[in-house]
């Protein structure tokens, strides 16, 4: 008797329902990809709508210093006006400050900051606080927020440029900030019991917060570099057999150029918001009056170009 081919398997379900591998984005959420590469860097967007470095670097001042200001006003804690300080440096390295508010942005800021760090507040308080810091810089009376249809306005303009913050950023929120660090590496080198020179650091640390080095360095390349710059002021020596810095991973040449442009800080004048307003009015109006220009460009060409319905009809 002739043997016949044994019957084909039959197929389990999970050979008949096959799930879709799943595809994932190029979107990296990780706390370590906060420095900027290089090509972010320069030219910024401000630069490329004709800002020049100098106001640039004096807006990017002020914001922080605003932020830093109605910070201590809300009675926030220092981790939220860091962190509303580095997405406002981020911020501007994608959008320009001629087509962004400074203002606005930095209360926008400051809002998304207090969620993130578990201290919020309300958006009229944040209104109120920014209104006054401008009162009393411009010597101004001290008179209370009318709410009015500008109100409304600013209030739902806020809500927008968090939204904003939070896009661009790729909600990527969460920063690591080097105030920690700078207690470690005390402990480490044996100065935690040095109050000035901690002191020194820490201060050097809430100030480099106007700068962009927040987006060039990691937090333990700002650590070492406020560490060092303090004490430089103060005299005291560091290990240099081996280095102190190298045993934290950290470059020299890192460290100096963090150092220099915390140095740079100190020797600018102190901005005017006023002055800004003026030359960014400006630059927005030239901005204007190039695209009032492209759009009479593309409508005459398009006027130039002659419909179907109006050419004659083909011979018969």
């Amino acid at each position: 008797m002739a043997t016949s081919d044994p019957p084909p398997t039959m197929p389990g379900m999970a050979d008949l329902v096959q799930q879709p591998q799943e595809k994932w984005g190029p979107v990296v959420l990780d706390i370590s990809n906060s420095v900027l590469p290089l090509e972010k860097l320069s030219p910024t967007p401000s630069s490329l709508d004709g800002m020049t470095q100098a106001v640039e670097d004096d807006l990017r001042n002020l914001g922080c210093n605003l932020i830093q200001t109605a910070g201590k006003l809300l009675k926030l804690p220092q981790v939220a006006m860091a962190t509303g300080c580095v997405m406002f440096q981020r911020f501007f390295y994608s959008k320009s400050f001629v087509r962004y508010s400074m203002e606005v942005v930095a209360m926008g800021c400051v809002c998304l900051a207090c969620k993130v760090e578990e201290a919020p507040r309300r958006a009229r308080d944040v209104i109120n606080v920014f209104h006054h810091i401008k009162q009393v810089r411009q010597g101004k009376p001290i008179k209370p927020v009318i709410l009015d249809t500008e109100y409304i306005s600013l209030k739902n303009n806020i809500i927008k440029a968090e939204r904003r913050v939070l896009k661009e950023l790729g909600f990527c929120v969460h920063i690591k900030h080097p105030h920690k660090l700078i207690v470690m590496y005390m402990q480490l080198l044996g100065y935690e019991q040095h109050d000035k020179f901690v002191q020194m650091s820490w201060n050097f640390m809430n100030d480099s917060l106007r700068t962009d080095g927040f987006v060039r360095y990691q937090p333990e390349t700002i650590a070492c570099a406020c560490i060092y710059l303090s004490a430089r002021k103060l005299g005291i020596p560091l290990p240099k057999k081996p280095s102190w810095y190298e045993i934290l991973n950290v470059e020299e040449d890192d460290i100096r150029d963090c150092c220099y442009r915390i140095i740079c800080l100190y020797q600018r004048s102190k901005p005017v918001q006023e002055e800004l307003e003026k030359v960014v009015d400006s630059l927005k109006a030239a901005l204007d009056e190039t695209r009032k220009q492209a759009r009479q460009e593309v409508a005459s060409s398009v006027a130039g170009v002659d419909s179907p319905a109006s050419q004659p009809g083909s011979p018969e």
